[in-house]
């Protein structure tokens, strides 16, 4: 029986690695002294905004960080939605009786600034974000675990990343792939995650409800 799900934000919940990627070129690369590249910004992945522009800006990151957060919440207004159905799914599942968190790598205050651009600030039992010095997907997980007393087999984490999957292996729960945006690995995701990488929003609820129905 699923007692918990936890989904990842950027490209799970909605279509914003684009604007990410857009908004820290913009605004972080006049601090490390050259036009940072798209692969520079997505090497950095797996840390928070602090941990990201402290690899490339170094001693400028306090300068700019401070810059990136309102480039930030000004590009978002090209992504002022969530992927259609999602909201939806995740309603549907909370009527369920399944909690319902997040579990993502952005930082505290970008996670703040995307849920409330998306109308989400209130619709999560609980928000994970992300570190600075280090990926922390997996401690996060372990973390809501023990928190609301769930086994792992009680457990879904839905991400668009491979290092979504690596995360769930290593916390030993199950990763469900999310394979809808521009931006998700398909082959990437399916050599890592095979029979369980979803093109769909729909496909991934009717997955969910057909594995409720049948609990």
């Amino acid at each position: 029986m699923i007692k918990l799900i936890a989904f990842d934000l950027d490209g799970t919940i909605g279509e914003t690695v684009p604007m990410c990627i857009r908004a820290f070129e913009q605004a972080v690369s006049p601090y490390a002294g050259r036009t940072l590249s798209e692969r520079e910004i997505t090497q950095t992945f797996g840390l928070n905004e602090v941990g990201m522009i402290k690899v490339v800006a170094g001693e400028k990151w306090r300068e700019a960080l401070h810059d990136f957060y309102p480039v930030y919440e000004q590009m978002h207004d090209e992504c002022p939605e969530p992927y259609e159905g999602i909201r939806e799914l995740i309603h549907t599942l909370k009527d369920a009786g399944i909690l319902v968190a997040l579990i993502t790598g952005k930082g505290e205050k970008s996670c703040r600034i995307t849920l409330e651009k998306f109308g989400m600030q209130d619709l999560f039992c609980s928000v994970k974000t992300g570190a600075e010095d280090r990926p922390n997907k997996a401690e996060a997980i372990e973390e809501l675990l023990d928190a609301y007393h769930v086994a792992k087999d009680e457990f879904y984490y839905i991400g668009d990343a491979v290092s979504d999957v690596t995360a769930c292996k290593k916390a030993d729960v199950p990763c469900l792939s999310a394979a809808w945006g521009t931006t998700a690995d398909i082959s990437g995701l399916e050599e890592a995650n095979p029979s369980r990488v979803f093109f769909s929003i729909e496909d991934l609820s009717h997955f969910l409800l057909h594995l409720r129905e049948g609990t």
